[in-house]
């Protein structure tokens, strides 16, 4: 099964968390976004949140925004 969504990452958060907003998730992640650190903490704490592997998450789009686009495959 792969479907697709969209998060928003907040680098640099105080706390690391996800919630949602809307359609999309909402992902507070600690580290600042410096080469792909906070797209790595951000698809780690969005597998912890769904309880699956963070291999069978992949970054699709937004790799330099804050909206981003996920495949759970």
């Amino acid at each position: 099964m792969m479907a697709s969504f969209s998060i928003r990452v907040i680098p640099k958060s105080k706390t690391r968390s996800v919630s949602r907003r809307g359609d999309a998730l909402v992902v507070r992640v600690q580290n600042a976004p410096e080469k792909g650190k906070a797209n790595n903490e951000a698809i780690k704490a969005l597998a912890e949140y769904l309880g699956v592997a963070s291999s069978r998450l992949t970054l699709v789009s937004g790799k330099g925004s804050r909206l981003k686009r996920v495949r759970f495959d």
